[in-house]
């Protein structure tokens, strides 16, 4: 036989190992082994090999061969995208970053590797890293001329262009599940999910085996406030591939979304033995941990995200949030050198701020801690949009919209359930000790700060097409009796998910609800409504130090957060004029001062007998999210409710901000 005889039979025979690795991996060893015998170590052979031992679900094996395999060739990127796949599939999650990292850096078009890539970014917590990555995976998959331009647009951050040639392609094309999927992510970038649902909803009703479709459908329904929904898709991509590491992460979100710690910690736990240098999978951890009372472990998690990154804030400030956690001398020190440095990111600065800020607030070292603070509050400030005006503006439009005659003409309208209690006001008012009182009670769920109304009051505003201050009240005073019990019927539909035992009564502990409260009592007359009260000064001091992870815009400058409180004071004298009796309020320095008392009112309004579980609400072991999730797990003490007098020097542009609202507090003083 000649060489090029020869040459050509063994290119058969790898080109016939590979048709067979589709269909009969088993029988693709074979011929691959009898190749290797024949013509010794042939690289190409060999990832065949390693390919077929991972289809026959062998990744150890796979690894064996494609180790030696890979130094041999260093400039073959698709033996590091294998390698990539194999050590993903053996939990080395780490490891499989790497070589992706190195297949895409030795060949950008590879579309797989680039996929691959994203998902463990995903897992890993890396959520802006993954998404550049699968918007590479889109950009290269895509071998149509006329979609080129719309990836590259897409991949560059230009969303105005690449919505623009996705518009004009899908005229041409409607059926292009690639466009389609592209498209949704337009809308999604720009905020617009229920668009790009629609549009993911038909991408895979045209491809159902269009996974990356399907992925992204459940990341937009978890974001859109769908977790039911968003689990089931996730459950489909399992189905298939059960350890895929991106979709038990976003699974893990999801079930702490709905409070389903167990098992979401349990995909933690497995997930830091995947990346165990990866400091936001420790993070993440952490949060499951101390939402689900574990704090000893939470510390721990958190401990061990410091070792791989000590500049990483949030997790500093994670434990600074602890509120019952105490900074030793060490990490005093590292968090001091951290913040000396001059590459320090401002996500990270403002976080290790508001820590030092609690670390010397401990040490009673109250100008410096307040430095701190006011640092981390201007960092913050300056990355928002919040206008104090728009605020006043929107509550005196909401006074003027809701009144007496508005609410008596609409009467006996809504859905009569009564199973929601809702707790509002402003957020570090003593709202998680309210529900934590109330949660111990036999007859009452706590579930967590529900974003459902806020979401219905996105429906109507689309609803509505205004571009007011808020548009939506004029959708809602437009409904009839039919539809106003459908928006009650759909708060209860969607919230169901939340609930997890019998009990008839459950509790959405979103303090922000209180701008809404119209649209409450016209879809639930029946519901409670408790208006959670703390003496101005402790309230909005207490709102100033601490960084939240989302909304409460206004918290980031004294002057901001007082007007706040005075218009919050304002639409609550409002609806208590209006809708008499309606809310009950509670004062959270008469809870210190008479808990029995006060818990005695506040179930009587409920309707509910009293419990003397609710005098024992510490030792409810139920999950708490909140900033106030150690304190509600001790008992009430007296302490905390002067605690701000240490920082009163500092606090002069909030009392004037707070006016006549602070001069009369308890009461209410006239508005006009």
């Amino acid at each position: 036989m000649t060489a090029a005889s020869a040459s050509g039979t063994l290119e058969q025979a790898l080109a016939h190992a590979e048709r067979l690795l589709q269909r009969d991996p088993a029988l693709a060893v074979e011929q691959l082994e009898e190749i290797l015998h024949a013509v010794g170590a042939h690289p190409l052979a060999l990832q065949l090999l390693a390919a077929a031992r991972l289809r026959q679900g062998d990744a150890r094996a796979a690894l064996d061969i494609l180790l030696p395999l890979v130094p041999a060739q260093p400039t073959w990127a698709a033996l590091q995208l294998d390698l990539g796949v194999v050590l993903g599939r053996l939990g080395r999650g780490e490891e499989a970053i790497a070589a992706l990292r190195r297949a895409v850096a030795l060949q950008p078009d590879l579309p797989q590797a680039w996929r691959e890539l994203g998902d463990h970014l995903m897992a890993a917590g890396e959520q802006d890293a993954a998404d550049a990555a699968y918007a590479r995976h889109v950009l290269h998959s895509t071998h149509d001329p006329r979609l080129m331009g719309a990836a590259v647009a897409l991949a560059g951050g230009r969303v105005p262009q690449a919505e623009a040639l996705l518009r004009e392609h899908l005229k041409q094309a409607p059926t292009d599940v690639a466009a389609i999927r592209m498209f949704a992510e337009v809308a999604a970038r720009v905020g617009r999910n229920e668009d790009a649902l629609n549009l993911l909803a038909r991408c895979l009703e045209l491809a159902p085996g269009f996974d990356a479709a399907r992925q992204h459908y459940a990341m937009v329904l978890h974001r859109s406030n769908q977790p039911e929904q968003a689990l089931a898709q996730i459950e489909h991509l399992l189905a298939n591939e059960p350890q895929h590491p991106a979709y038990r992460n976003l699974k893990a979100v999801v079930l702490c979304r709905i409070g389903d710690y167990e098992p979401a910690i349990a995909i933690y736990a497995d997930l830091v033995q995947n990346y165990p240098d990866n400091p936001r999978v420790w993070m993440s951890y952490g949060h499951a941990l101390k939402t689900a009372g574990f704090g000893e472990r939470a510390i721990a998690a958190y401990r061990h995200s410091l070792q791989h990154l000590p500049s990483f804030g949030e997790v500093w400030w994670s434990l600074a949030n602890l509120k019952t956690f105490r900074f030793s001398a060490a990490d005093l020190a590292t968090m001091s050198d951290q913040l000396a440095r001059s590459d320090l990111s401002d996500e990270d600065r403002l976080h290790l701020e508001f820590a030092m800020g609690k670390a010397r607030e401990d040490a009673d070292a109250c100008a410096d801690s307040f430095a701190h603070y006011a640092r981390g509050n201007a960092i913050r400030r300056a990355q928002l949009h919040y206008s104090a005006d728009e605020t006043s503006a929107r509550v005196a439009r909401t006074c003027a919209h809701y009144t007496g005659e508005f609410f008596a003409a609409r009467a006996g309208m809504g859905c009569p359930a009564r199973d929601p209690i809702f707790v509002v006001g402003l957020p570090r008012a003593g709202s998680t000790l309210i529900e934590q009182i109330l949660s111990s009670h036999s007859q009452v769920e706590g579930t967590m700060e529900l974003p459902e109304v806020a979401s219905i009051t996105r429906g109507l505003r689309r609803q509505g097409q205004g571009d007011g201050v808020m548009p939506y009240h004029d959708a809602l005073a437009a409904l009839d009796a039919d539809a106003l019990r459908a928006l009650g019927e759909r708060y209860l539909a969607r919230t169901r998910i939340q609930r997890k035992t019998s009990a008839p009564l459950f509790i959405d502990k979103m303090p922000n609800n209180f701008m809404h409260l119209g649209l409450i009592q016209l879809m639930l007359p029946n519901a409670r409504i408790i208006d959670a009260r703390r003496h101005p000064l402790a309230c909005c001091f207490s709102a100033f130090k601490q960084h939240f992870a989302r909304g409460q815009s206004f918290s980031y400058d004294l002057e901001d957060v007082g007007r706040y409180y005075h218009d919050y004071v304002r639409l609550m004298a409002h609806f208590d004029t209006v809708l008499p009796g309606r809310i009950h309020r509670v004062f959270y320095e008469r809870m210190v001062a008479d808990t029995e008392g006060e818990v005695r009112r506040l179930l009587d309004y409920c309707g509910l007998p009293f419990e003397d579980a609710c005098l024992r609400f510490f030792e409810n072991p139920r999950p708490v999210h909140t900033a106030s999730s150690e304190q509600v797990r001790r008992p009430i003490y007296r302490e905390g409710v002067d605690h701000w007098r240490r920082f009163a020097p500092w606090l002069g542009p909030l009392e004037q901000a707070l006016g006549p609202v602070l001069d009369s507090y308890p009461e209410v003083p006239g508005f006009t």
